[in-house]
Parts: structure tokens; sequence; C-alpha cells
């Protein structure tokens, strides 16, 4: 059974779960299969850009529905995590990237569902989507990261609102404050593709160089956050990318604003 599925569009990676048939849930298989190809991704140099979408069933749609809680008695028992070693639950939570993830979220996500969306860098949703951590609601707490990334993304009364009642919030809210970055009507991937593409035409080494101080922005003192800041600026400075982009700079003067 293919549980995760990698397509390849240029320097773009589509990662799609695909185990509708139990809402996208997470056992042991799932977590592996899911950190294989998020490693396939971080390993390819041709690609640059990654979208972790989902097969959705009808008429009730969920993104992930985050853990199989059918297997929490086994793991109870000894039997292996919904995890790996390096990535945490789903193989995503804690894993060390390098390359921008762009959660394309088009239906419910619930659970660990919503602490892999708050694991991405980029959140692109439909409007008929919505977001919840519903973990009380069995004995259980959001453990995969969503108790301190959930405030960190819309704020504290909001999210402990939704932590402690686990009841969810709309894709419009989850848009007003700040968890989605873009909103569609209709087709999720079109929107998801077209923010990679816009990442993917930018040289790699600021992307990452950006990306390694951006994500420290709320676990780090102002001095952590002024170290990671200077050394990121280290890692450019000397970059083939760098001495590209100002040779382009000098032919071509500086880009013009898009639409987009």
């Amino acid at each position: 059974m293919t549980l995760v599925t990698l397509e390849r569009r240029g320097p773009i990676a589509i990662i799609t779960l695909d185990r509708p048939d139990i809402r996208n849930a997470f056992d042991h298989q799932m977590a592996q299969a899911l950190g294989a190809e998020l490693a396939e991704v971080e390993d390819d140099p041709e690609l640059r850009v990654a979208i972790l979408a989902a097969t959705v069933t009808e008429p009730r749609p969920v993104f992930c529905a985050g853990h199989d809680l059918r297997t929490i008695e086994d793991e109870r028992n000894g039997c292996a995590r919904a995890e790996t070693e390096t990535g945490g639950f789903g193989g995503l939570t804690q894993l060390a990237r390098t390359k921008p993830l762009i959660a394309a979220v088009d239906g419910l996500a619930t659970s660990g569902g919503l602490e892999l969306v708050l694991s991405c860098d980029l959140v692109v949703a439909t409007r008929r989507s919505s977001f919840e951590l519903a973990e009380v609601r069995w004995g259980l707490i959001a453990g995969a990261g969503g108790l301190f990334r959930l405030p960190w993304a819309i704020g504290r009364a909001t999210a402990m609102d939704m932590i402690l009642t686990g009841q969810p919030i709309d894709a419009e809210r989850a848009y007003a404050l700040g968890l989605v970055s873009t909103l569609t009507d209709s087709d999720v991937m079109s929107a998801a593709i077209g923010r990679a593409e816009l990442i993917a035409a930018h040289p790699a080494t600021g992307i990452t160089a950006s990306m390694f101080v951006a994500t420290q922005a709320f676990s780090q003192s102002e001095d952590g956050l002024w170290a990671a800041n200077n050394t990121a600026i280290d890692m450019i400075m000397h970059s083939d990318d760098l001495t590209a982009g100002l040779a382009s700079f000098a032919i071509n003067g500086a880009p013009r604003p898009t639409d987009n």
C-alpha cells in the first residue's frame, strides 16, 4: 500500500498523504513513509521547495486526522509510535529542514494534522478548510508541538480557547489570525504551486539562510537571533548564488514587483 506519494514538477516536490480511507491518519508506517519522502526532498539538489498535500474524500474532506487513535493502546504496550527518530510525529514535526515546505490544506486539519500544518513554512487553504486541536476530547494533549506553535501562530487567547475546548476555527478566521497565508476558493494545489514557483525562482542560498533565521524567531532570545542572523549573513556573503545575483543586478537592475 502506498501511504505517501512524491511527484516532481521541476524544482517543486508534491508530497501527498494518501490514506483517505482513514482520513490520512498516522501510524508508525505512515510516519516512516512521510519521513522518507521528506528526506528525499532534502537530499535531491534539483528539488528546491516542497508542497504537503493530501488525498481527500467527499462530502467531508479531511486533510489529516492526526494520530490513528486505534494504535494508541499498542503504543502504550511498547509498539512503534507514529513518529521517526529524526522527525518526530509524522516524520515532520521535529524535522530539521533547509528547504521550504508549503501545506496545501483542503478540508479539516485536526489534532496531529494541524500540528503537521504548523510545522510547515507557508499554509495555503481552501475556504472549506478548518483547523482544530481536538486531543482534550480523548484525554490526550497536542504533544507534537501544537501547544506552543499554535499560540505562536495565532496568539495566546484564541489558541488557548482552541486547545482547552477542542473546538475548530474555519479557514476565514485562520486566515485573519495569520495561520493561513493564502486563502483560495477552490484549487488549493494551483495556489500552492504558484507560491512554490515564486520561491523556486530565487537563489537557493538566500532562501535557506532566511529560513535558518526566521524559523528561530519565536524560540530564541534576541541575542540568539542576532547570532543566527550573522551566521546567515556569513552563509550568503561567500556563496556562488550571491555572485550570480549581483552579476544579474548589474545587467538587469532591480527586479520589478509583481502582483503575486
